[in-house]
């Protein structure tokens, strides 16, 4: 019962960093064991955007899909945005999705695209290739595929969907196409009232070593809103080649789970 109470409040403590969240009280601030996972370091001050380099040290890695008032207005399909932020909400990198207006309406979810994703300084550091691929438990082939490059220019990973009738499951692949970890998620991605958890396991699923997490944001601002949160929950010293993989993973999760509001839930 108490490791469930300190999940609850754990949760309840990172929405207090995604935008449009109250800033949290100050004196409800735990001290912080290990500043350098939160992307912080001896020097700077509250506020300072941290160096993008600071991704080798973070277990945590939060994602925002910024609103687009023109989309919400006319209804139309628009280009994906998204900051990234480490867990004390400093924005670390932002990325932008390049697809045609053709493939957003007419491929909807499924389209391919090419999201660029670049650091404080406009630098882009990370390039995910998204083609089209068919998205159904009953054709085993031709799923979901994602390349990652980092730098661009170099594939140091893939994010490939696995066929299942039942659950969603992926594998993060290293650039030879070596799988190297699984991610499994939950047999509905309905998450009604609560957040929805991608469980990212050791190869054959033997051991849990994180997740990717989309928070529930409220009802009226997933009806309402295209826009999701995710957190991804690694270890520190994960390679950061895998947690590159894990960001595009995370976009990939919200083309096929999330695009629409009413999918949000």
């Amino acid at each position: 019962m108490a490791s469930k109470d300190a999940h609850h409040q754990r949760n309840a403590a990172l929405r207090g960093f995604l935008p449009g969240a109250p800033d949290p009280d100050q004196s409800h601030h735990a001290p912080l064991s290990n500043p350098a996972s939160l992307g912080w370091q001896p020097g700077m001050q509250p506020g300072d955007p941290p160096p993008s380099g600071f991704l080798p040290t973070l277990d945590l890695i939060i994602i925002h899909q910024q609103v687009e008032l023109l989309g919400m207005i006319l209804g139309t399909e628009t280009a994906n945005k998204y900051e990234i932020k480490n867990g004390l909400g400093q924005r670390i990198y932002f990325a932008v999705e390049e697809s045609v207006c053709f493939n957003r309406t007419f491929c909807s979810t499924l389209r391919s695209c090419t999201l660029r994703v670049t650091d404080n300084a406009g630098q882009e550091v990370i390039t995910v290739n998204r083609p089209l691929r068919c998205n159904s438990c009953w054709c085993p082939c031709y799923l979901q595929e994602l390349e990652i490059q980092a730098p661009p220019g170099t594939v140091v990973g893939y994010v490939a969907q696995k066929w299942d009738p039942f659950l969603p499951k992926f594998t993060i692949q290293n650039a030879n196409r070596e799988d190297i970890l699984d991610i499994v998620g939950p047999c509905t991605t309905c998450g009604c009232f609560g957040d929805v958890d991608f469980e990212i396991k050791t190869i054959h699923e033997k051991l849990t070593i994180g997740k990717i997490s989309k928070y529930w944001s409220g009802f009226v601002n997933d009806v309402f809103t295209n826009a999701d949160n995710f957190g991804i929950h690694v270890p520190a010293d994960l390679d950061v080649k895998v947690k590159a993989a894990m960001i595009g993973a995370c976009f990939l999760f919200d083309f096929m789970f999330f695009e629409h509001s009413l999918a949000g839930l």
